[in-house]
């Protein structure tokens, strides 16, 4: 009985996917900026942050691209940045823990490309809808 008790408990923890403390204060800030943005907001959505992740537009250079372009749809894949050419290791953080656990990185990341895709910062909504996709990987 015990086994399987720890097999579960194990099982919750590596197959997560809830964000860890730092990151879930700053989907609360940006739940505060959201709300700010728009009075009507309830909360972040998955489907919505998978339709902006896999949405063509006219970004970088002039090219139509997604953050699949990179990025892959299936995120459990290594990838290849299509403007630098190196390989981006899995964002999906059911296989790679590093993913979405440091607010600085994802901040940085979230900012340089929706400026690559959108050619601009993403609203607090679309950040949440993002990260909300994404921790569903």
């Amino acid at each position: 009985m015990k086994k399987i008790f720890l097999i579960l408990v194990l099982n919750s923890y590596l197959f997560s996917s809830e964000f860890n403390q730092a990151m879930q204060e700053y989907i609360n800030e940006l739940k505060n900026q959201a709300k700010s943005e728009n009075p009507s907001f309830v909360d972040f959505d998955a489907k919505r942050g998978e339709i902006i992740f896999s949405t063509k537009n006219k970004g970088k250079n002039g090219e139509l691209i997604s953050c699949q372009s990179c990025h892959n749809a299936d995120l459990t894949k290594e990838a290849t940045n299509i403007f630098t050419n190196k390989t981006i290791a899995p964002l999906a953080p059911s296989v790679n823990k590093n993913r979405l656990s440091d607010v600085k990185e994802v901040k940085k990341w979230l900012k340089r490309n929706f400026k690559d895709v959108y050619l601009r910062e993403g609203s607090a909504i679309e950040k949440g809808d993002v990260l909300y996709y994404l921790i569903k990987q």
